[in-house]
């Protein structure tokens, strides 16, 4: 068994009966892994020279990318990841896109438009925090769409991800499933904190309010974009330390999969090693 069908069994979200349902899902588990938070600090750090090297491997091939897509409610750790998770690759093969509400012009486009803009080159490591399936989830909550315009808007989903994975795009679609006791926490640690407040917003607490409604809606968009080609992962996200962990884990694992290797230029070696023998 492989390190990705591993993950993929543990991980990947199961839809029953055409639903995700995240109460079944524990957001304070931590499969696969057995040690305390410091031993999952210590075996990221372990890997982040692997992590590296494969991502250069997909960097120097420049023929396939990777998108990681992470979505979640407010505090699941999407900054924490890239911080903590994506820091360990080669900057120079990395895009990181973070998406807020769009603007004024932005909302007059096709609700997929701006993010076309920012999909990985080859040979790179595209990161979006959130996404466009906050155009299928906010919408549901909210109530500022009709059921049909959402329903449309999931199919225009899976064609485009099919057209990015024909591309040659492997995607890796992280929802960070966070408990609502867990997420207070971390809201009352940011208001506690000079260096962490200034990331809280109120429109927070209105989130927090419809929080069943987005669980319902996450599964809900979940269970229709879960596909063989784009699968959705479920994170446990209450333990940072595992968070970072497994999703390290996850993109190691997919960069392997790949099978990506160092091109081979059509030097001739025994003429470039002649030219650089010092002069007799």
């Amino acid at each position: 068994m492989t390190a990705l069908t591993e993950l993929d069994e543990v991980l990947r979200a199961r839809p029953i009966q055409g639903a995700v349902n995240l109460a079944g899902y524990e957001s304070a588990a931590t499969p696969l892994f057995d040690g305390s938070k410091s031993d999952a600090k210590s075996a990221l750090a372990d890997m982040s020279e692997d992590l590296f090297d494969a991502h250069e491997l997909l960097y120097a091939e420049a023929q396939r990318s990777v998108l990681l897509v992470l979505q979640g409610l407010d505090c699941s750790g999407k900054n924490g990841t890239i911080k903590h998770v994506v820091i360990n690759m080669n900057p120079a093969g990395v895009r990181v896109s973070s998406y807020k509400e769009p603007t004024e012009e932005e909302a007059k486009q096709h609700f997929l438009e701006r993010f076309r803009p920012n999909l990985p080159a080859p040979g790179q490591l595209g990161v979006f925090d959130r996404s466009y399936y906050e155009d299928v989830i906010v919408p549901v909550v909210d109530e500022t769409e009709p059921s049909e315009v959402v329903e449309r808007r999931i199919g225009e989903i899976n064609e485009f991800e099919r057209c990015l994975v024909d591309d040659g795009v492997t995607l890796v679609k992280c929802l960070l499933h966070l408990s609502y006791d867990e997420q207070r926490e971390r809201f009352l640690r940011r208001l506690r904190r000079d260096d962490k407040r200034w990331k809280f917003a109120e429109s927070d607490l209105d989130t927090r309010r419809s929080w069943n409604e987005y669980q319902a809606a996450y599964g809900a968009a979940v269970a229709a974009t879960s596909t063989d080609h784009a699968p959705w992962y479920v994170i446990p996200a209450d333990h940072k330390w595992y968070r970072n962990w497994v999703i390290a884990k996850l993109l190691l694992a997919t960069f392997d999969s790949l099978g990506a290797s160092y091109p081979q230029p059509g030097f001739d070696l025994d003429e470039l090693r002649r030219r650089l023998e010092p002069p007799h």
